[in-house]
């Protein structure tokens, strides 16, 4: 990004952002990551930094450096805190260092004694054993520690404590630990077996030792050791419980992940790299595509060059990921396998941890494309062209799309959406419901709406440049017809006004503009930035006018005929309807039927049956 740090649009960039648990990325203006930071809420935790207030110097001197920031969704902040630690072990920000404590992140240590010991650790690892985490807090390893001990009986305690006893202490009486610090209460085999069975949990090989687990309990069975049995069953009830809470772990130590967004021109490919069972990082990336190309073919020729590139040295892990169909897959696999000389597997992330990995990834891409369209330096540029492509003297500033919605006719709601240089105004969209009208007829819905907004403009900056209609001339030529009767404030001249003529088969590709001054019709090229953005603001439109026919025909469905009816309340409406049973037999009664219900006079009951039984 070549934006100044000075230049970075904080509000427009908070608007954007999403409320999941995630990892962010802070840039200066020469794209270096001056901080990495998680949150359990990115919105609120990112927020906070552009407060005018309860700023420390050095968050205020972190802040003025920022060019441009990214983030990363995470499953859960625990996946947030390791993605963190990755990318500041890989980066080292130089505001981590100075704006963080100095304490490392804590993790588990299972020593290497005769008798293993499963402790808390801090600090330089210069224990012999091996190191599990890190982990989100001291609180999260003491969390795990306690879970443990319930599930495997090895033991915690110090090793002072460890070397002097006589007789088991408390721990083993509650069946937390298998007490190896008395002779005679568990073997060197059994102890070290439950040893392995730890180690295989804390790296998440959670299949692998169930399997084993439930091996073992057939064996039991067989020689007639129930109690042992039922102790390895709750065990296996135990890890099940753990497995389903885990967020993105899994048992395959390698994989790459790849999802797709596309919209409004631009594509987005987001990589994931899971490694043990842990997610290292993330990275998206915006290759450009020739028009009417195929989904799966960008991602197909990305992955190929992503790996195969001569100036690539990307490793290939054993599985990869993607939205591909399967044929495509096994041809990428092949090409990959016949590289690396070993075997690939290409899986479309259909079920279990792929599954879960292609949506974490679809979601990031998703994310990380809506911020992309919305960015002021792209939203400018497209300004900029269109302004080229439309031959305007004045840069726009602000332009307008009107786009109308109805049920056959029904609950016809109109929408005003606005774009100003930043992108999408969503402060200044407005709905507004059309009555009066024939129904179904689209003319005068968009005649009524420009009337209502223009109407009442003494506000120079409310004034648009550009004015959109989604529609060909019949649209076009009645909006014209209304904008010839509006009072434009002083200085400020009629808005320049175009329409959008859906091309063949309604394909966007196909889409041109059309002039209202001329008629002349613009056919425009699709890969074009400017009618990206005129099919972004008419998408919108579309998509704000729908929403809000939805919303007023839901409306329609939730409200009761008989509360058109004059007089007739929520008390009385609920006294007939449990009088009659329903709104037929109100229908069907009387006008002395009617007037012997609790609350409902005679002159009420006569309006009631006019109501259903009009001459």
């Amino acid at each position: 990004m070549s934006a100044q740090a000075s230049e970075f649009d904080s509000k427009s960039f908070l608007r954007r952002v999403t409320q999941s648990p995630g990892v962010y990325r802070m840039y200066d203006s020469e794209r270096e990551i001056i901080y990495v930071g998680k949150a359990r809420n990115l919105k609120n935790r990112l927020s906070s930094y552009f407060r005018t207030q309860q700023l420390n110097r050095k968050t205020r001197a972190l802040v003025a450096q920022i060019a441009s920031i990214e983030v990363t969704v995470t499953l859960s902040e625990a996946d947030a805190l390791i993605l963190e630690n990755n990318l500041i072990k890989a980066h080292r920000p130089r505001y981590n260092v100075l704006m963080r404590d100095d304490k490392s992140y804590p993790y588990i240590l299972l020593s290497e004694h005769r008798h293993p010991r499963l402790a808390f650790h801090r600090g330089p690892k210069r224990h012999k054993g091996s190191y599990f985490g890190p982990f989100p807090s001291g609180g999260a390893v003491r969390h795990s520690l306690k879970l443990l001990q319930k599930v495997f009986a090895v033991r915690q305690c110090e090793d002072s404590y460890y070397a002097n006893r006589s007789r088991p202490c408390l721990q083993y009486q509650l069946k937390r630990c298998s007490g190896p610090c008395v002779a005679g209460l568990v073997s060197d085999d059994d102890y070290l077996k439950q040893v392995e069975h730890t180690q295989l949990f804390l790296q998440g090989k959670h299949q692998q030792l169930i399997e084993q687990l439930m091996s073992a309990m057939e064996q039991a069975s067989m020689a007639l050791e129930f109690e042992r049995a039922a102790q390895i069953r709750d065990q296996i009830q135990s890890l099940r419980t753990i497995q389903e809470q885990q967020g993105v772990s899994g048992e395959t130590e390698e994989i790459d992940v790849f999802a797709t967004a596309y919209e409004h021109g631009l594509c987005c490919i987001q990589v994931l790299s899971i490694r043990n069972g842990q997610l290292l990082g993330s990275r998206s990336y915006f290759p450009k595509i020739p028009a009417e190309t195929e989904h799966d073919e960008i991602l197909e020729s990305f992955i190929m060059q992503y790996y195969l590139s001569h100036n690539s040295e990307r490793h290939v892990p054993a599985i990869v990921v993607t939205e591909l169909p399967s044929d495509r897959n096994s041809i990428i696999a092949e090409a990959l396998a016949t590289v690396t000389e070993r075997s690939i597997q290409l899986r479309q992330g259909q079920r279990g941890e792929a599954k879960k990995y292609l949506e974490l990834a679809k979601t990031n891409a998703n994310t990380t494309l809506a911020n992309k369209l919305a960015d002021r330096t792209t939203a400018e540029q497209r300004f900029s062209q269109l302004q080229q492509l439309l031959e305007l003297e004045k840069p726009i500033h602000r332009m307008e799309c009107f786009d109308i919605s109805h049920t056959q006719g029904d609950q016809t709601v109109a929408s005003c959406v606005v774009f100003n240089g930043q992108g999408p105004a969503n402060g200044e969209y407005r709905r507004y419901n059309i009555k009066g009208i024939t129904a179904g007829d689209d003319y005068a819905a968009m005649a009524q709406v420009l009337t209502r907004r223009f109407k009442k403009l003494d506000d120079p900056s409310k004034v648009p440049d550009l004015l959109i209609v989604d529609g060909g001339k019949g649209q076009l030529g009645k909006a014209q017809e209304v904008l010839e009767q509006v009072s434009w404030p002083n200085g400020c001249e009629a808005p320049l006004l175009i329409g959008i003529k859906k091309g063949d088969k309604r394909k966007a590709q196909f889409d041109s503009l059309l002039l209202s001054e001329t008629w002349e019709t613009i056919a425009v090229d699709a890969t074009e930035p400017a009618m990206h953005l005129v099919q972004h603001i008419r998408d919108e439109a579309h998509r704000f006018a729908i929403s809000g026919h939805r919303q007023q025909r839901g409306k329609v469905k939730r409200t009761s005929t008989l509360e058109q009816i004059p007089g007739v309340g929520d008390r009385r409406r609920q006294a007939l309807l449990k009088n009659f049973g329903g709104l037929q037999g109100i229908k069907a009664a009387s006008v002395d039927t009617l007037s012997k219900v609790p609350g409902i006079s005679k002159s009420l009951a006569q309006q009631i049956y006019d109501h259903f039984h009009p001459e």
